[in-house]
């Protein structure tokens, strides 16, 4: 059995905004293609043109309709990776130690070196977050791009997972949820952000931002910034301007 940190310095994870993730698959697509490059071994493509396309992601997005508390019905799009837990039972469960919780940021990650590919983890991660690699046998999962995050290499905007960088509407936002004042807790905490299933006791990083309800949104309408422009136009026109009204009103 592996054991996990008793306390980690930093709780890296990600809040994602269920509200403006539109599904568009972008996180999904970009998580792909770094971790290809630059993650263990590429991640499998079998029969990708074919008649049974299979291969592994480390992200993925599920799309659901639900029934709102005012009986109308709205389209969420649900982007799920590892959640990171602090009591992670994918780890505890891994008979060789391949998957482990590092100390000094709270990420959860696999030791393919160290994988038999026995899919004891994935048995026991409540939220189906981890992916047997056919191609490879190992398994494999979301890694926060920790290869990137620290990279000194690359603008330090880049210093992000690949999924927070290719986002279109700014729904994924990565930070420490240890420091109550980092920009994840403060978002967290302004919008209520939600702990998947914490019935189960597995005290995931993640935190989920609902979407906000139809009245909530009627509320944040956009100030009328054209009226008081238009009232403070005059109704005496003069000059050319005022001959081109007169002449408009008789046609």
């Amino acid at each position: 059995m592996t054991l996990l940190p008793k306390n980690t310095e930093k709780k890296l994870g990600l809040a994602i905004d269920l509200d403006t993730c539109v599904g568009c698959h972008a996180c999904v697509i970009s998580c792909k293609e770094w971790n290809t490059s630059n993650y263990g071994s590429p991640l499998s493509d079998i029969d990708a043109y074919g008649e049974s396309p299979n291969g592994t992601f480390l992200n993925r997005v599920h799309t659901y309709e639900v029934e709102t508390v005012d009986n109308d019905f709205n389209v969420v799009h649900f982007p799920k990776s590892c959640l990171h837990c602090d009591d992670a039972p994918c780890v505890t469960v891994c008979p060789t130690g391949a998957s482990y919780k590092r100390e000094e940021d709270g990420i959860v990650l696999v030791n393919e070196d160290a994988c038999i590919g026995c899919g004891l983890c994935a048995w026991a991660c409540p939220y189906g977050a981890r992916e047997m690699d056919a191609d490879a046998g190992v398994m494999k999962k979301c890694t926060l791009c920790v290869d990137r995050i620290y990279n000194e290499n690359i603008p330090e905007e880049d210093r992000n997972p690949a999924c927070v960088r290719a986002c279109p509407t700014n729904a994924r936002h990565f930070g420490d949820f240890g420091d109550p004042n980092s920009n994840v807790s403060k978002l967290s905490a302004s919008r209520s952000g939600i702990e998947l299933m914490p019935e189960l006791n597995a005290k995931p990083v993640n935190r989920y931002l609902p979407p906000r309800l139809k009245s909530d949104k009627q509320k944040d309408v956009i100030p009328d910034i054209l009226t008081p422009m238009i009232n403070k136009v005059p109704t005496d026109l003069m000059g050319f301007l005022g001959w081109v009204d007169k002449t408009l009103d008789k046609i």
